[in-house]
């Protein structure tokens, strides 16, 4: 009976030569990996220039891997790295840094069907504009706020786990997400105040594992190794 390789095997198969390791271990991990860059930088384009920054990164620097860290963990901190250097070398705020379909992520379902068909159209733009106020405040955030919120907050990884991804200290990955939370709370003062249940949104958490996040009508998706 064969047994399926892990990521390790996968990563050391790859430095040794092997064609197909490297787009194996990818596809293993795609979902997350591209959630992360999706939030990160906050739109499909930039996330799939973000993604394919950090996969190119860790397939050159595969054979840099010292095994002193979960694979995974050390893919999710190339991945990153490489949209925070996209970040910072853009240098300019984007007024909707998260996807339009943030429902979709926390619910792990289609936002579509997640609203009841017979809602008063009223209610929905009220709702999305409740929502549009919630996306323009995490805009205000800085990227390394954003990244630590995006993987505590929002992805569900413990905080131990994120400063290993963000190759930081544990208590910088909790003050990042204090002051982000903070911020966020002043940012969305009217909005908390109006006792909206949209405030929920602020910092969604996901089940763990997740189901693929990219829908069928995304205009550009997670980049394939070639």
């Amino acid at each position: 009976m064969s047994t399926e390789p892990t990521d390790h095997d996968l990563l050391r198969a790859h430095v040794d030569g092997d064609p197909d390791a490297f787009g194996i271990l990818f596809h293993r991990h795609r979902d997350r990996l591209w959630a992360v860059a999706l939030r990160t930088m906050g739109n499909r384009e930039d996330a799939a220039d973000g993604l394919q920054d950090g996969l190119v990164a860790a397939y050159r620097r595969a054979g840099t891997f010292r095994g002193d860290a979960a694979v995974t963990t050390w893919l999710h901190r190339v991945v990153v790295n490489a949209c925070l250097d996209r970040i910072r070398a853009a240098k300019v705020r984007r007024t909707e840094v998260l996807p339009d379909d943030l429902e979709e992520y926390r619910d792990r379902g289609s936002l579509a069907a997640a609203t009841p068909a017979a809602e008063d159209p009223a209610d929905l733009s009220v709702r999305e504009e409740r929502r549009r106020l919630v996306l323009d405040a995490l805009g205000e955030l800085p990227a390394e706020q954003r990244a630590a919120l995006v993987l505590v907050d929002m992805e569900g990884y413990p905080v131990a786990e994120a400063a290993a991804m963000l190759d930081c200290a544990v208590g910088t990955v909790k003050s990042r997400c204090s002051r982000g939370r903070a911020r966020l709370a002043e940012l969305l003062g009217p909005l908390l105040a109006d006792g909206s249940s949209e405030a929920d949104h602020v910092v969604p958490r996901n089940p763990v594992p997740p189901a693929p996040v990219e829908s069928d009508d995304a205009p550009r998706g997670p980049p394939t190794p070639a």
